[in-house]
């Protein structure tokens, strides 16, 4: 990804000098398996460490896999000028180089995955704290952009914080279905290398055993991972489009912050618009392209080919770091967000009463009158107030067919804004378990 939208910490994962540590930690932890398995010397083990501390020349490894066209062996190549030809003959025995490639991939998504729950984590945190602050300002409800009933402001936090606990369970979930590491040798079958060498560097780098490899991880896994960052995506993408619609002139019922010295547009001086929101709603799209590509990566030839390859070059690096830019900027846009509790009461009174239409149809019914005649009844008079913005209370007042039914204290009883927001407690302590 681009620096603009890339936050250090990811992009370390993903550098070559990351990726070469990694493989280098691989081979050795894997002569050490082997020495103690009497398969090499001790010595010739304990020489490869004396690379513990080299930082690897990139360059110097791209000038030989420019002669090799072979990562591996442009790595290996160069990992012997440092420990010694003869002391590493015996690095990369019995293994194949997706041992290492997957191996290492796996890793470094394991690694991204552990900084995305933090970003996850921050996300959480600013949706409950926001969710608490407003958990009874009043708003109207809206469905298909359309005014429906009365809700809160607390309850707009409070449902995403659940949509993004639950990608908080998926991810881990993603984690530990990538975490395994494949030491099997060409083909899976270990006729090469002991599984115990597999388990020992399995260990070592904080992973489990694939059960079964053939020449690479299967890709299942790596699918439901990038799957996963989707998700998580979309649900910011969710968050972004609230926020988005929330900033409309029209509406301005919560907005980004928007600093000082912040310019809106080059033409129009006045203007204040939700760049960050919008943003987030284009990098969920590049995360998202990574979905489909990592599920056409399950179906390789036979035990392997390398079709998968040159994929997750792109989408491991692309995705994780677009991802991680993500929540922390949805989180800061959380954090900072102005909220016009005066505005959202203006928005709702803009149809005087109307919210209110279906505690009216309920107390019809509930008075006896069928509920045909019952939504005729109230939608006569709710469409006055569409079109003349004429107060709902009063037409109802005036309809002698709902008074005859409710009463005129029937009628009043009916416009408790209360009565929409009397359960939000309960919906609180569901989503947040306090």
């Amino acid at each position: 990804m681009i620096p603009r939208y890339s936050r250090p910490d990811m992009v370390a994962i993903w550098s070559p000098q990351t990726k070469f540590r990694i493989w280098y930690e691989i081979e050795a932890h894997a002569c050490d398996a082997m020495a103690d398995l009497g398969v090499i010397p001790k010595e010739n083990a304990e020489a490869v460490w004396k690379a513990k501390d080299v930082e690897f020349d990139v360059a110097r490894i791209d000038e030989i896999e420019a002669v090799t066209k072979h990562d591996v062996i442009a790595f290996l190549t160069h990992l012997a000028e440092h420990v010694g030809s003869e002391e590493a003959r015996f690095v990369h025995q019995g293994m194949t180089s997706s041992d290492v490639l997957d191996t290492c991939l796996n890793v470094q998504l394991v690694r991204a995955a552990d900084i995305l729950l933090e970003g996850v984590d921050r996300v959480l945190a600013a949706l409950k704290t926001r969710a608490y602050e407003h958990k009874d300002t009043v708003r109207v409800g809206r469905s298909h952009g359309i005014h429906a009933e009365p809700t809160t402001m607390g309850l707009t936090f409070a449902r995403f914080y659940a949509e993004m606990d639950r990608n908080k369970a998926r991810l881990i979930a993603a984690r530990e279905e990538i975490a395994t590491g494949a030491i099997s040798g060409a083909v899976g079958t270990f006729a090469n290398i002991d599984p115990a060498v597999e388990e020992h560097v399995c260990e070592k780098l904080g992973l489990s055993p694939e059960p079964i490899s053939t020449q690479v991880i299967p890709r299942d896994r790596h699918a439901m991972f990038f799957a996963t960052l989707g998700v998580i995506a979309s649900s910011i993408e969710n968050i972004a489009v609230e926020i988005r619609h929330m900033q409309r002139t029209e509406v301005l019922e919560g907005a980004e912050f928007f600093s000082m010295g912040q310019k809106g547009s080059s033409a129009m001086p006045h203007k204040k618009n939700p760049v960050l929101t919008e943003n987030l709603t284009g990098l969920a799209r590049l995360v998202r392209m990574a979905v489909v590509p990592a599920m056409e990566n399950v179906a390789l030839w036979h035990e392997r080919d390398i079709s998968h390859s040159s994929v997750e070059r792109a989408i491991g690096p692309d995705a994780t770091i677009t991802l991680d830019f993500a929540l922390h900027r949805l989180a800061g846009v959380v954090e900072k967000m102005l909220i016009f509790p005066d505005n959202m009461l203006d928005n709702m009174n803009k149809f005087p009463g109307l919210v209110m239409s279906q505690r009216v149809l309920l107390a019809l019914t509930q008075a006896g009158v069928s509920r045909e005649d019952a939504y005729s009844m109230v939608q006569r008079n709710a469409l006055k107030v569409w079109e003349h913005r004429v107060d709902f209370r009063e037409q109802l007042l005036a309809d002698a067919d709902v008074v005859a039914a409710l009463g005129e204290d029937g009628i009043n009883e009916k416009f408790d804004m209360g009565y929409h927001t009397k359960h939000v407690d309960t919906i609180f302590k569901r989503v947040f378990k306090d």
